[in-house]
């Protein structure tokens, strides 16, 4: 994905806009930021297995315990 890509998925998340992120990142599944931002969407409706699943897929810890939306801030910042 695209840098902007990957930022209109977040701001769609910080949004509140669930779906269209989600719809975004499922449109690259090997890329490791749209799959971190995948595993948050999931963290953040409660889906923990399936958050782990994406963590893993990013190649990162799962840190489930981690406030989305900072943790969305975060992966901004990493693009930027």
């Amino acid at each position: 994905m695209t840098a902007a890509e990957l930022l209109a998925a977040i701001d769609a998340a910080i949004a509140g806009r669930w779906e269209d992120a989600h719809r975004m990142v499922q449109q690259d599944e090997t890329d490791p930021k749209a799959a971190w931002i995948h595993a948050v969407l999931h963290k953040s409706e409660g889906d923990l297995e399936n958050a782990r699943y994406w963590y893993r897929r990013a190649g990162r810890t799962a840190d489930v315990s981690r406030d989305p939306q900072d943790e969305l801030r975060a992966i901004r910042a990493s693009i930027v």
